[in-house]
């Protein structure tokens, strides 16, 4: 007796994208029950077919997280796996957070998603290497800083911003610290003026020395 296909609801604004995922997915074995373009959308789509999985864009209308969350309230059996270009941090664990089993790039080779797939509903995690270092670095961050946090000041900082600084504090130069987080050299820029902001200094140089004045 032949198994049935694995289930899936395809959900991403782009219907170009959407075209191009149902093709590998159909050519790996999966059978596409629906597509959608919004996060609403996605809830509705899921709640009707019951597919095995659903593959969710993080930023299209809606908002895939908020998605993902109501989907694994309604329907803890359906696994959720993002499909995002964002390899920001907060998107990472919110996603996790809200109960996603994978979190894949939208630069992966679309030919690999079959496999990605079957790994989650087998009981895997797809991730991407480089982020899964990133989670284990969160957990092994509260051990391991190199700069202080007891004052106040510090303590205003966020967790990327003190990412940025401690690499820049390490001597590496803005695109070296960008490369290191998948950032851009402009967001990370970005994070330099608020942590400048927020410690009411004029450079980096100053804002590195006072927070490891900072140490004990």
């Amino acid at each position: 007796m032949t198994s049935r296909p694995s289930r899936i609801v395809i959900a991403d604004d782009h219907p170009q994208l959407r075209a191009r995922i149902r093709e590998a997915l159909e050519a790996g074995g999966f059978e596409v029950c629906a597509e959608a373009a919004t996060g609403a959308a996605a809830v509705r789509l899921t709640q009707e077919h019951l597919p095995d999985v659903v593959l969710l864009d993080i930023h299209m209308p809606g908002n895939g997280i908020r998605a993902a969350g109501e989907i694994g309230r309604l329907l803890p059996a359906v696994a959720i796996v993002m499909l995002t270009v964002s390899r920001e941090d907060a998107d990472l664990f919110a996603s996790l957070q809200a109960g996603a089993s994978g979190y894949l790039l939208k630069d992966t080779d679309p030919a690999r998603l079959p496999a990605a797939l079957r790994g989650v509903l087998a009981g895997e995690a797809a991730i991407p290497r480089t982020l899964v270092a990133r989670i284990l670095d969160e957990f092994r961050a509260p051990g391991r800083p190199r700069l202080g946090r007891k004052s106040k000041v510090a303590a205003r900082l966020t967790s990327r911003e003190w990412e940025v600084m401690e690499l820049l504090g390490d001597g590496l130069s803005t695109d070296e610290a960008a490369k290191r987080l998948f950032l851009s050299p402009t967001t990370v820029r970005v994070h330099v003026s608020s942590v400048l902001r927020k410690l009411r200094v004029k450079d980096r140089r100053a804002a590195i020395e006072l927070l490891r004045d900072d140490l004990t």
